[in-house]
C-alpha cells in the first residue's frame, strides 16, 4: 500500500473539489517566512508534523502560530522530532480555523465484503478505534452505482447535518467517491472533517492507495511510507517480511502458519516481533538471503516453523546452514526449528549436524526458543 503523508492526502482533496484549510508544506524553517508572506498561509496557523503515524497531538507533533516568528520557532522544534520511530522531515503550515463540531468520514475497502463501506460517525478528531462501535454509522457501496443519493442522506442523518450542511455534505460525498475511484484508494478518511461556521472543511487527510494499482499512479513512486529500511529492503528482494517490537524472530512459510505461530508464541509469554513469510520456494539461495535479512534484525532467538510441500524441509535447511556460516561467529543467535512434512528426515538430519536444535512438537519448539530469547538477555 501507498501511505500519502497529509499534505498529500489535501492536495488529492483538492483535486477532486474538497474543502480544504489554506496552507503550505515546508521542509524548513527557512522556508516559513515566505509562506505566510505570500499569503498561502495566513495566520494565526497550525504547524504540524508529516508522518503516518496518528496521535500527532498528544505527542507535540503540532502546534499553534500566531506570528512567523512563533511559526519559525514551531517549524524548528517539529523538524527536530523523532515521532514513533520516524524522523520529521516536513511541516505543513495550514490556517487555524474556528471548529464547531468534529465529525468523522471514510471510504475504506471491506476486504471481507469485498466492496467499499462509507463510515460515517459525529464522535471525530480521535482515532476511529476508540469510538464505541454504536457510534459509527457503516454502509457498504455497491462500486457500480457508487454512493447513490439515499445513501448521502443517511450520512446526513448520522452526522446530525441538516439544510445548508446536509446539502455540503452531499456534494463532498460526490467529490470523495470520485477521489475514491480516480486515486484506486483503499481508504480515503477524513477526521477530522470540521464544521467551521457554515461550512464543512476537511481537517486532516488519510489516503492509502493499492499497492497493485502503483502503476497507474507514477506521481506516488517517491512516497514515502511506514516501512522500515529493512522492510524496503525486503520489498525490493520480494520477500514478505514485517518487522514489528519484540525479541524473538520467526520464519514460517505460509499467512497462515506464521501467524499461529505468532500466537503460540504470545500464548506461551513469548515476544514474537520480525517475522518472515518463506511462501514456496525450492531454492536455499532464496532461503539464505531471507535468513541473512532476518539476522540484520538482530533477534534475541530465531523459531523456524515450516510445514514442508512445495518448500522442501531439506531445501530449508541447506539455506539455513549457508547463511549461519556466512555470520561472524560473535554475531549468531540461537535458532530452533520445527520442520515436518516433505524430505522432513533429510532437513533435520541436515540442522543437527550443523548443531541447530530440531524439535517436532510445535508447543515444546516454541518454548525452546522462548527459553532461548530469555537466556540472551
Amino acid at each position: 500500500m501507498v501511505k500519502l503523508p497529509e499534505w498529500r492526502g489535501k492536495d488529492v482533496f483538492r483535486k477532486y473539489g474538497l474543502p480544504t484549510p489554506k496552507g503550505q508544506v515546508v521542509k524548513s524553517a527557512d522556508e516559513v517566512e515566505g509562506a505566510i508572506r505570500s499569503g498561502a498561509v495566513p495566520l494565526p496557523c497550525v504547524v504540524k508534523a508529516q508522518v503516518l503515524a496518528g496521535g500527532r497531538g498528544k505527542g507535540g507533533a503540532v502546534r499553534f502560530a500566531n506570528t512567523v516568528e512563533e511559526a519559525r520557532a514551531a517549524t524548528t522544534a517539529i523538524l527536530g522530532l523523532e515521532f514513533k520511530g520516524e524522523r520529521v522531515r516536513e511541516v505543513l503550515l495550514e490556517e487555524k480555523l474556528s471548529i464547531g463540531r468534529e465529525l468523522y468520514l471514510a471510504l475504506a475497502l471491506d476486504r471481507t465484503a469485498r466492496q467499499p463501506i462509507l463510515m460515517t460517525s459525529s464522535s471525530g478528531g480521535v482515532e476511529i478505534e476508540s469510538v464505541a462501535d454504536d457510534a459509527i454509522d457503516r454502509q457498504p457501496i455497491h462500486p457500480f452505482p457508487g454512493l447513490v443519493a439515499y445513501q448521502r442522506r443517511r450520512a446526513a442523518r448520522s452526522l446530525r447535518l441538516d439544510g445548508d450542511l446536509a446539502k455540503q455534505l452531499d456534494r463532498l460525498l460526490g467529490s470523495l467517491w470520485k477521489a475514491w475511484e480516480g486515486e484506486d484508494a483503499e481508504l480515503v478518511e477524513i477526521n477530522p472533517l470540521g464544521v467551521v461556521g457554515d461550512r464543512l472543511v476537511a481537517l486532516d487527510a488519510k489516503v492509502i492507495v493499492e499497492d497493485d494499482a502503483a502503476f497507474r499512479h507514477p506521481e506516488y513512486a517517491e512516497v514515502r511510507d511506514d516501512r522500515t529500511p529493512l522492510e524496503e529492503i525486503a520489498r525490493e528482494e520480494e520477500i514478505a517480511f514485517v518487522q514489528l517490537d519484540g525479541t524473538i524472530g520467526v520464519i514460517a512459510n505460509g499467512a497462515g502458519l506464521t501467524m499461529a505461530t505468532l500466537d503460540v508464541l504470545k500464548e506461551l509469554g513469548g515476544d514474537p516481533g520480525v517475522f518472515l513469510d518463506l511462501g514456496g520456494t525450492d531454492d536455499p539461495k532464496k532461503v539464505a538471503q531471507a535468513f541473512l535479512l532476518m539476522a540484520k534484525a538482530k533477534p534475541r532467538a530465531v523459531f523456524l516453523n515450516i510445514f514442508g510441500g512445495v518448500t522442501r524441509c531439506d531445501t530449508v535447511a541447506k539455506g539455513l546452514i549457508e547463511a549461519r556460516e556466512a555470520i561472524p561467529e560473535g554475531e549468531r543467535f540461537p535458532l530452533v526449528a520445527r520442520i515436518r512434512g516433505n524430505r522432513e528426515k533429510e532437513g533435520v538430519e541436515l540442522l543437527r549436524g550443523a548443531g541447530v536444535t530440531s524439535v517436532p512438537d510445535l508447543r515444546a519448539s516454541a518454548e525452546a526458543v522462548i527459553a532461548a530469547a530469555g537466556a540472551r538477555r
